[in-house]
């Protein structure tokens, strides 16, 4: 049985997971979204699309520490519990997109996609940023924690870098702050949701 505040956690995942397809349509074409594709149990429509869903799937926390052998400190708890009970797509959330936590037995595939781009991995750890998301749109700059204001708590404020500064100058440049925690984010994304299906 979950402890209360792993209970208050889960429902608060639960109701952020059931926002992704109220601010995302949700639909990919298979050949080009893989992780995506995965996620589907649909034929394809008569346009070739496919729409996907998160899927919830416990995970061994022990899968955490091969992340955490790369970084300079662990995530959030609440962000752990999410990567450790779901697995997605790239989603679109309005104000941020997530990167994918694919499916499989381990956390190996999201570590890829932390890592995917060379150059802004090189750059963002060693600066104390940890990337877990990217601008909304085709906005390409990374979202990240940020750990310079790690709380007694874990939490940390949430920011955007802009990446043409690292790609292009070598420096890593806080363009905004999302929110002041993950926790945060997430309310706030919970509320963008729940606004949204009330306009449609």
């Amino acid at each position: 049985m979950n402890s209360p505040s792993q209970q208050r956690m889960d429902d608060l995942l639960t109701a952020f997971v059931g926002s992704f397809g109220k601010l995302d349509d949700l639909e990919v074409f298979p050949e080009i979204d893989p992780i995506a594709a995965a996620l589907t149990a649909d034929e394809p429509d008569q346009y070739g699309m496919v729409q996907w869903q998160p899927r919830r799937l416990e995970t061994d926390t022990s899968s955490l520490e091969a992340l955490y052998a790369k970084l300079p400190t662990r995530f959030p708890p609440l962000f752990e519990r999410l990567l450790l009970t779901y697995r997605w797509a790239e989603v679109d959330l309005e104000t941020y997109r997530l990167l994918p936590n694919p499916h499989g037995s381990d956390l190996q595939g999201f570590l890829g996609q932390m890592t995917r781009d060379k150059g802004l991995w090189d750059a963002l750890i060693p600066a104390g940023f940890i990337q877990f998301g990217r601008g909304p749109g085709i906005d390409y700059d990374p979202v990240c924690f940020d750990v310079s204001s790690r709380t007694k708590h874990r939490d940390m404020r949430i920011v955007k870098i802009d990446h043409e500064e690292i790609l292009c100058n070598y420096k890593v440049k806080v363009v905004a702050e999302l929110a002041p925690s993950f926790f945060e984010l997430l309310q706030d994304t919970i509320t963008l949701a729940s606004r949204a299906q009330g306009t449609r």
